[in-house]
């Protein structure tokens, strides 16, 4: 098959997870010996290869702007992937779900993976929130099939838009240390700090984090890996919230890095509230940590209702608790830690993944 990406900044990956998604179902798809094309923002690769990982680029200019840059791009590239020899494509993000009308009308097979419940987000405004929701709908109209990544957001899409969505979920890599050095360059011991990796925007809720970590008796410390690409009020008012015990590492675009912290971390502590399946979730499983995570049905559906990690409501004297009691049992720390990978192993390694959008595809093609 040909099969188109769109809806990315292109690759290599180093924004998001949507990134990441094209970079590694493209390059299994290659080896499987499909044709796979990525349209990328051209400003973001001055470097323009021709291919990454046998995924061929195409590069295209967008509009300067927060709120034009994505649109632009991704009207650009509908029309570019509707006069191209593609059998399928894939869109990435419900915003784009009005384009899903131009492919149609040129007779291209479509899907979109629809992500996360971006118009409950408190970082959007009235309108963004309200064109989120529209895009979700115009999802659910235009393309040929909606993808969901988690059973509870194919609940959703049911239950509001009337869409018998698929349920393809994210992936990860297993991954182990095989440097923890590199943790103490960055004034941390090993398995002595728990460790946030997220953007600091409210829904992630990097706050009741912090609050419930000053209130415990832990004498570990809390560290910080991520922020934004811009200065916000809230990653400020973390940083006046904090006292010596909070670690802020800033976004860090190391691989090696970021791995050799999940690994070395004593737990990993995730509040990521709206979305399905979570990149970072299954990063923290992959890379064996262990787990307290806000309880979400998302979240509790990757956990497997506790059964892979501990689960905590939004409250942080319930969060202060849960801290306490896995800070003073660190036999129960390593059982999660020990069994943690057994879950990606079980669910959502990119390979199961890649199997599942291979099928889908083929079903496009051969109907």
């Amino acid at each position: 098959m040909k099969v188109a990406i769109l809806g990315t900044r292109g690759i290599p990956s180093g924004y998001s997870g949507y990134e990441t998604f094209a970079e590694e179902i493209g390059s299994r798809l290659v080896k499987r010996g499909h044709d796979v094309t990525i349209y990328a923002h051209g400003h973001m690769f001055p470097e323009r290869a021709a291919s990454y990982r046998g995924i061929r680029q195409i590069y295209l200019p967008s509009l300067k702007g927060k709120n034009t840059s994505q649109f632009s791009h991704s009207l650009l590239a509908s029309f570019k992937a509707s006069f191209s020899d593609s059998d399928v494509v894939l869109f990435c993000n419900c915003a784009n779900g009005p384009f899903g009308l131009i492919l149609r009308a040129f007779g291209k097979k479509c899907a979109i993976n629809v992500d996360g419940l971006e118009w409950m987000r408190p970082k959007w405004n009235g309108l963004a929130k309200r064109y989120f929701k529209f895009g979700a709908r115009c999802s659910t109209i235009f393309f040929n099939r909606v993808v969901t990544d988690a059973q509870g957001m194919q609940d959703y899409y049911l239950q509001n838009f009337n869409c018998r969505s698929t349920d393809i979920a994210y992936g990860a890599d297993i991954m182990y240390a095989d440097n923890p050095e590199s943790v103490r360059q960055v004034g941390l011991e090993p398995f002595n700090y728990y460790l946030i990796a997220s953007r600091l925007v409210p829904d992630n809720n990097a706050d009741l984090i912090v609050k419930a970590f000053l209130d415990s008796s832990s004498q570990r410390k809390l560290a910080i890996a991520g922020g934004t690409v811009y200065k916000n009020s809230f990653e400020e008012a973390l940083r006046r919230m904090a006292d010596e015990r909070v670690v802020f590492l800033g976004h860090i675009d190391d691989f090696q890095l970021v791995k050799e912290l999940h690994c070395n971390a004593y737990a990993y502590i995730h509040g990521h509230q709206f979305g399905g399946t979570n990149p970072a979730l299954l990063k923290g499983l992959a890379y064996g940590n262990c787990i307290l995570a806000l309880d979400t049905v998302f979240n509790r559906e990757v956990l497997m209702d506790g059964k892979y990690g501990l689960l905590f409501s939004k409250n942080v004297k319930e969060l202060t608790g849960l801290i306490d009691e896995i800070d003073a049992d660190s036999e129960r720390a390593e059982t999660f830690r020990n069994k943690a990978r057994d879950r990606i192993e079980e669910r959502y390694t990119w390979d199961i993944i890649t199997d599942e959008y291979e099928r889908l595809f083929l079903e496009l093609v051969r109907s």
